[in-house]
């Protein structure tokens, strides 16, 4: 994820609250709707969750971190803030741990059901196994491939990532309530729309109330920084930048730019509209970035220090270049980028002119 300069647009994206809750509290930003915040062991500081109250339980929005001190956190509110109703479902928007990490806890606290889309459930479980097996051959090769060198890839194979589960931590439950695109469900006396994205996860789930003027955005749409869109070792011919590109289009057309935005990092903001234009014309600089540094042939790892004005470190090394490696699939698509493998490596040169035809576009992505 990358920062943006936040001074810049204050008057297009606004912030309606002049302080987050402190962990462990709750804000009423809504109707029934309330935000609450957790640490996360990183740059990037915090996670926002959300308690939506209904008529006799509490439905929670993402849920943190793996780990004791989000339980601690969970168990304030608990305490503090649930009004003597308990937590009947528990919603979360994609895959990634510090929005599932504390799946397993509070559906077996609260005896509640887990609610997901297919796409992300399943891939909720596949990063899970993935994790414990970081060492395998297909991960070792997508970043080889990439330019990464053995030894690079050795040394973070020996430190474990924050999002590495812990002995301790209880697993996702082994059942879910799937959640699809264009679907209605009730919570409390509301009705939220489910609109589904794609491109940082593969079927990631937001939540539209009309009635509240609400979107709970997740990581789809940031009003500060950049989700990290990514090729990953999963699939490693993938194109997710074309679905968030697409998906941001899709929510231009779908979600009136009247509505409040709750994020699941930085700010509670509107500016919904604004902000959907800035994220695909970020991207499509990047791009541009791109092509112009492709004129000789490439390793995704020379391509960095174009794309990222900062050093980068340990896992983020990984995040960086699997989303350079979306941007070069993307482009591929378009016509406006080869590849060929030598030596080991992928080499990606730009295309002189845009005259590809499509089987020659859908041919270089393999």
């Amino acid at each position: 994820m990358q920062e943006n300069n936040k001074e810049m647009k204050n008057d297009l994206i606004t912030y309606p609250f002049k302080e987050p809750p402190e962990f462990g509290r709750t804000l009423e930003v809504a109707e029934g709707v309330f935000w609450l915040r957790m640490p996360l062991p990183m740059s990037l500081n915090h996670i926002n969750l959300y308690l939506i109250e209904g008529q006799t339980g509490w439905t929670v929005i993402d849920t943190g971190i793996r780990g004791p001190e989000t339980k601690k956190y969970w168990n304030e509110i608990f305490e503090n803030c649930l009004g003597n109703k308990p937590i009947d479902q528990i919603l979360c928007t994609h895959m990634h741990p510090d929005h599932t990490g504390q799946a397993g806890f509070l559906t077996s606290y609260w005896n509640a059901p887990l609610l997901m889309s297919h796409g992300e459930y399943f891939q909720t479980r596949v990063m899970n196994t993935m994790v414990r097996d970081s060492s395998r051959w297909e991960t070792s090769e997508h970043f080889k491939l990439a330019g990464i060198s053995p030894e690079y890839m050795e040394t973070m194979a020996r430190t474990q990532s924050n999002f590495a589960p812990d002995k301790d931590d209880l697993p996702i439950p082994n059942s879910f309530i799937r959640l699809q695109d264009g679907e209605e469900i009730s919570i409390g006396n509301k009705l939220w729309k489910i609109v589904s994205g794609t491109g940082h996860s593969p079927e990631h789930i937001c939540l539209v109330s009309d009635e509240l003027e609400v979107l709970i955005s997740g990581d789809q749409v940031l009003p500060v920084i950049t989700s990290n869109v990514s090729v990953s070792p999963t699939e490693p011919f993938g194109d997710p930048l074309s679905g968030w590109i697409e998906s941001h289009n899709k929510f231009l057309t779908q979600i009136g730019d009247n509505m409040l935005v709750l994020p699941a990092h930085n700010e509670p903001f509107y500016g919904l509209h604004f902000r959907l234009r800035e994220l695909i014309d970020h991207h499509e600089e990047r791009m541009a970035i791109i092509i112009e540094n492709c004129k000789n042939p490439k390793k995704a790892v020379d391509l960095l220090p174009s794309l990222f004005d900062r050093k980068l470190e340990g896992h983020s090394m990984f995040m960086a270049t699997g989303e350079c490696i979306a941007h070069l699939h993307c482009l591929m698509k378009r016509g406006r980028i080869t590849r060929v493998r030598e030596n080991d490596y992928y080499y990606y040169s730009t295309v002189s002119n845009n005259k590809a035809s499509d089987e020659e576009k859908m041919a270089n992505l393999y």
